[in-house]
């Protein structure tokens, strides 16, 4: 997608930009609902109401009711930093980035002779705990993206500059939490922490559209949602809060009991085996004593 150098100081790392996620969703299209024909958008002239061909078309914007057009030499020609070069211009603490300023993700693949400085770097994001903040160009425009260490590669995660993050219009949320609903919150996330495991969770709407798709194919009819029960309104917070520490708690124990019955009842049939073993030698040793011995 990118290829260029990344600027460290002195050092220029060659690198080629990958996308590093993708969308696997079924592309849902529009079609005629009469022959199944696929729908399609034509670009057409809101002043002579003509079908407009590719060459014609050209990029501008509106200005005070003024039209300005810009052909692709102005923007070529626009004062931006190489479009080859991401230049690092500093590094920061990957603490005080709050993640609402990432945009998309790039995987940054070292070009073959660029394998040392390309270990140097990263190694040395890891052993500082900094990301490094640099000035890329992609398709002619200039943004911020920081340069992180992710496993044995970098991670080049493109930037909304400050301006384009809105700020909140909300109305006053107010309201003052008490130590107790803290101490009972706080047990709450106790109990429900754990490690991150990502293949843990699963796309449940991705599955049940691929499910339709192919009932619809096959001609078999389809499984309707239940609906939603009504949510139980919160009378009191203190209340819902003991309900699920006391929900996740109960979850717990059950599983605990369950695998202590599990372990008692292995233990019992273990020792019913030996205690049969036991007997049987001993009836084997009897019937030995009372045989007669040879002549």
């Amino acid at each position: 997608m990118w290829n260029g150098s990344i600027a460290f100081g002195l050092v220029s790392i060659p690198v080629k930009l990958h996308t590093a996620t993708s969308s696997h969703d079924p592309a849902l299209h529009q079609y005629h609902a009469a022959d199944t024909g696929r729908i399609r958008y034509w670009k057409v002239c809101e002043l002579d109401e003509e079908v407009v061909p590719p060459e014609d078309i050209v990029k501008g914007v509106e200005v005070d009711g003024d039209v300005v057009l810009l052909e692709d030499d102005d923007l070529a020609d626009l004062p931006v930093s190489s479009s080859k070069t991401a230049e690092v211009v500093e590094f920061v603490p990957v603490a005080q980035i709050d993640p609402i300023h990432y945009e998309r993700a790039y995987y940054a693949e070292p070009d073959k002779a660029a394998g040392r400085p390309y270990v140097l770097l990263r190694e040395a994001l890891e052993d500082s705990g900094k990301i490094a903040i640099v000035r890329i160009t992609l398709r002619r425009r200039e943004t911020l993206a920081a340069l992180r260490p992710r496993g044995d590669l970098l991670i080049v995660h493109t930037m909304l500059w400050p301006d384009e993050i809105r700020e909140p219009r909300f109305a006053d949320v107010g309201g003052e939490a008490k130590q107790q609903e803290l101490a009972m919150a706080g047990a709450l996330i106790d109990s429900m922490t754990d490690d991150f495991r990502p293949e843990a969770y699963s796309d449940a709407y991705r599955e049940a559209l691929e499910n339709l798709i192919e009932a619809k194919r096959a001609g078999r009819s389809t499984a309707k949602r239940p609906k939603d029960e009504p949510k139980a309104k919160v009378i009191n917070l203190m209340d819902a809060l003991q309900r699920s520490v006391d929900a996740k708690d109960g979850a717990k124990t059950g599983r605990g009991a369950t695998e202590k019955t599990a372990k008692k009842a292995a233990k019992k049939s273990t020792a019913k085996k030996t205690a049969t073993r036991k007997r049987a030698a001993k009836q084997t040793a009897k019937k030995a004593a009372r045989k007669p011995k040879s002549a």
